[in-house]
């Protein structure tokens, strides 16, 4: 069984050059998630939090996060 390095792992399509955020699903229900600067550092949650994550990005519940944060 490969570890986390042999996983198929997708890049965020609007992401820069450079750092960016990776996503790759693993046995089960399992997603993994990690920086590109950093990929050993993975985090790994279930298909239903992920999903309830993204949905939540979609609907804006995470934007008072960024309303803080200097523009690039």
């Amino acid at each position: 069984m490969g570890g986390v390095n042999d996983l198929e792992w997708v890049r965020a399509s609007d992401s820069p050059e450079g750092e960016s955020i990776e996503v790759a699903t693993g046995d089960g229900d399992l997603i993994h998630i990690r920086s590109s600067d950093d990929p050993d550092n993975v985090v790994t949650t279930t298909a239903a939090k992920w999903k309830a994550f993204v949905l939540g990005v979609q609907n804006d519940e995470f934007d008072h996060f960024a309303d803080d944060q200097p523009k690039c």
